[in-house]
C-alpha cells in the first residue's frame, strides 16, 4: 500500500500542473499515467496569458516563453480581407500575446518542473477501480499494488475512468462536422507572428505559428482523412486561404482528425474525488481554450487542495466545483458561438463575413474579444 496526500490520475498538462503545484506547496502526490510516454504530438498549441500568469509562481512560464512563438495579434479574414484584428499587445499583463508551443513541450516543461521538484510519474500505470470514505480513498492500480490517498484528482481525460467511476453525468453533444489538423511547413503568404482564422465562403481554416519554422492548421471538413496529406492541406489552404500570395505547404510533419464534443460534468466533486480538465469540461478548439481553462482548474485546484490538506474546511473544496463549473459553461458558450459562425452554412456565410467586418471596426468588440481569448476575463483584472 502507497500512502500519499493525493493522488493524481492522468499526466497530461493537467494532470501535471495540479501535480506541480501541490508538490511546490509541501504535499505529497502520486500521479499515474496508463501511457508509456508522453504525448508525442503537438494537439493543443495554444497558452494564453491568463495560463502564464497562473504558472509562473511555481516556476513554469519561463521556459514555456521561452520556447514558444509570441503572436500579439489573433485575426478573423475572408481569405485577405481584415474582417476581425484582436490585438493582445495592449493588455494590462506581462505576456501581452498568445504563446503557440506545442502540447508535447508544455508537458515536458511541466514535467521537467515536476521532476526538479521531487515528483515523478508512474508509467504506464492506470486505476483499475477505487472507494472512497470518510477518511480518503483507496485505488487499485493495474500493476498490483494500492494507493490511499486523502484525495483522488481525477484529470485523466474526455473518457475519464475517475468520473465514470464517480457516477458523475457528463452531459453535452457533438457537433456534425469533422475536423483537420496538421502541423506543416509552409512558405508563401502567411505571417510567423498572427493567428488567423479564414472565414472564407469555402469554409473555416485556422493557421497559426510553431516553434521551429512549423504552422498548425485546422478546418472543418465534411469527412475528415485520417492522415492529411500535402495535397489535401493545400487544397484546403487554396481555397480558403491567403490569396494575394498563396500559402505553399511544402510538407506535412503530423496530421490528424477530430470530432467536436460540447459537454459539462454535472459536478466536479464527489465526496474526496475531484475532477479537472477534460475530464470535467470538451468543447471546440475555437479560440485555443481547453488546455488553458484545464490548467486553469489544476492552478485553482491545487491551491484549494492545499488549505484543505493543511487544516482549511473541506468545504473549500465544495468552493473550487461550484466557481468551476459556471467558468467552463462560459467557456464553452464561446466556443460554441466561434465554431457556429465557422460552421455556418455556405449561403450565410457572406452576410456573416460582413457583420463581422462591421463589428470588427468597433474598438470595444476587439478589446472584449481580447480579454476573452487571453482569459485576462477570468482574472481578478477581468
Amino acid at each position: 500500500m502507497i500512502n500519499t496526500d493525493v493522488l493524481v490520475v492522468g499526466a497530461g498538462p493537467v494532470g501535471l500542473a495540479t501535480a506541480v503545484v501541490l508538490t511546490r506547496l509541501g504535499h505529497d502526490v502520486v500521479i499515474v499515467d496508463g501511457q508509456a510516454e508522453g504525448t508525442n504530438t503537438s494537439r493543443a498549441a495554444v497558452v494564453h496569458s491568463r495560463t502564464l500568469e497562473l504558472l509562473e509562481p511555481y516556476g513554469v512560464t519561463q521556459a514555456l516563453v521561452e520556447r514558444g512563438v509570441h503572436t500579439p495579434r489573433f485575426t478573423i479574414r475572408d481569405r485577405d480581407r481584415l474582417l476581425v484584428p484582436v490585438p493582445f499587445d495592449g493588455l494590462p499583463t506581462r505576456y501581452p500575446y498568445t504563446l503557440m508551443i506545442s502540447q508535447a513541450d508544455t508537458e515536458a516543461h511541466l514535467l521537467a518542473r515536476l521532476e526538479e521538484l521531487g515528483g515523478k510519474v508512474s508509467r504506464p500505470v492506470r486505476v483499475t477501480s477505487f472507494t472512497q470514505d470518510a477518511g480518503g480513498v483507496t485505488a487499485a492500480l493495474d500493476d498490483g499494488r494500492s494507493v490511499r490517498a486523502a484525495y483522488l484528482v481525477g484529470a485523466d481525460g474526455m473518457h475519464s475512468l475517475v468520473r465514470e467511476q464517480s457516477g458523475i453525468a457528463f452531459g453535452g453533444g457533438t457537433y456534425a462536422e469533422s475536423f483537420t489538423l496538421a502541423d506543416v511547413r509552409l512558405s508563401g503568404g502567411v505571417p510567423h507572428d498572427e493567428v488567423i482564422l479564414y472565414f472564407s465562403p469555402e469554409g473555416l481554416v485556422v493557421v497559426a505559428p510553431l516553434p521551429g519554422g512549423l504552422h498548425r492548421i485546422v478546418a472543418t471538413v465534411d469527412e475528415a482523412p485520417h492522415e492529411p496529406g500535402v495535397a489535401f492541406v493545400q487544397r484546403l489552404l487554396g481555397t480558403r486561404g491567403p490569396e494575394a500570395v498563396p500559402a505553399v505547404v511544402e510538407e506535412v510533419v503530423w496530421g490528424s482528425r477530430f470530432r467536436v464534443h460540447h459537454r459539462i460534468a454535472e459536478t466536479y466533486r464527489k465526496g474526496r474525488v475531484l475532477l479537472a480538465g477534460d475530464a470535467a469540461h470538451v468543447h471546440s478548439p475555437a479560440g485555443g481554450q481547453g488546455m488553458n481553462l484545464g490548467i486553469e482548474d489544476a492552478v485553482m485546484l491545487g491551491e484549494t487542495l492545499s488549505k484543505v490538506l493543511g487544516g482549511g474546511s473541506p468545504d473549500l473544496l465544495d468552493g473550487y466545483a461550484a466557481a468551476r463549473r459556471p467558468v467552463a459553461g462560459k467557456v464553452v458558450g464561446l466556443a460554441s458561438r466561434l465554431t457556429t459562425l465557422a460552421t455556418m452554412s455556405a449561403a450565410r456565410r457572406p452576410l456573416r463575413n460582413l457583420v463581422l467586418r462591421l463589428a470588427g471596426r468597433l474598438p470595444v468588440v476587439r478589446r472584449r474579444l481580447a480579454w476573452q481569448l487571453s482569459g485576462l476575463d477570468r482574472s481578478a483584472k477581468g
